[in-house]
């Protein structure tokens, strides 16, 4: 029984991030970004979203948690290295990267507000 109860909540959480990710692809759209890929895959990690803005290039990071404070500091240096170093991958498949400018963002999902998005975040 024990162990189902996890399965589900477990179920639930990444319900809640895929929805917290589409949340802040559709805010980032509505900001006048381009999304470019979305749970972006690499063998070095996954990037939550890919957005871009003329020559910019933002690697998201979303979070989902209750306050602010509590979305950004869930974002550790392992995460960001690994964050980093999905991006320099995906990066060095693209034409056009050395005239791009690259970003590295947290869009924070809280309950009952607009998503907070915090720019060059690391």
């Amino acid at each position: 029984m024990a162990a189902e109860g996890r399965r589900d909540r477990k179920r639930l959480a990444e319900r809640r991030g895929h929805a917290a990710e589409y949340w802040a692809a559709a805010y980032l759209m509505l900001k006048g970004y381009r999304i470019l890929g979305l749970r972006h895959r690499t063998p070095l990690g996954e990037i939550d979203l890919i957005a871009r803005k003329r020559d910019v290039v933002a690697f998201v990071e979303v979070k989902a948690r209750a306050t602010e404070t509590g979305a950004v500091n869930a974002v550790s240096h392992t995460s960001q290295n690994r964050i980093r170093a999905a991006a320099d991958l995906w990066l060095s498949r693209r034409r056009d990267a050395a005239r791009l400018s690259l970003r590295f963002d947290i869009i924070a999902v809280i309950p009952r507000r607009l998503p907070r998005h915090f720019i060059d975040a690391f």
